[in-house]
């Protein structure tokens, strides 16, 4: 069976349609929802997401700040200063797993998680693929913008009564 559609994500080709792609995830927050901060150090984070690529995941999602559902970041109408991530921080977290990530398994397609432009510029520079937002693009101004000039594959999530 032939792709119905082609995602070009920075030159290199991801066939949709043919069969569902599977994204695993990779959080490296201590707060994270689905695997309660498991994947803070950049060891776990790393084997973890060579195990998940094992398992057959098609995509690896790189996140370095929780956006559960009820997070107070930065971009979200009530913003709860005590618990934003701040881009170095959040680089700190993402960058070295991304970069271990591509030198462990170069053909890896990587996305990462995140709504600050800076973030995502520098993901994409040190290997990923995709720009999973959570906002759409409407937390940081400067994010579709960077995304166009990156040339990358773009992830826009639905938020519930956004």
């Amino acid at each position: 069976m032939r792709s119905v559609f082609e995602w070009n994500i920075g030159g290199r080709v991801l066939p949709l349609g043919k069969r569902t792609l599977i994204m695993g995830i990779v959080n490296v927050t201590p707060d994270s929802f689905s695997d309660g901060g498991q994947f803070l150090e950049p060891e776990k984070a790393v084997a973890h997401a060579l195990q998940l690529l094992d398992q057959g995941a098609d995509i690896l999602d790189i996140g370095g700040e929780s956006t559960r559902p009820g997070a107070r970041v930065s971009g979200s109408k009530k913003p709860d200063p005590a618990k934003i991530v701040s881009e170095p921080q959040e680089l700190e977290r993402v960058i070295p797993v991304i970069r271990q990530i591509k030198q462990k398994r170069p053909d890896a397609t990587l996305s990462i998680d995140t709504y600050k432009a800076n973030v995502a510029r520098a993901a994409i520079a040190a290997g990923a693929e995709i720009v999973n937002d959570v906002s759409a693009f409407r937390w940081d101004p400067q994010m579709a913008k960077t995304v166009a000039e990156l040339k990358c594959g773009a992830v826009l999530m639905h938020m519930r009564g956004r």
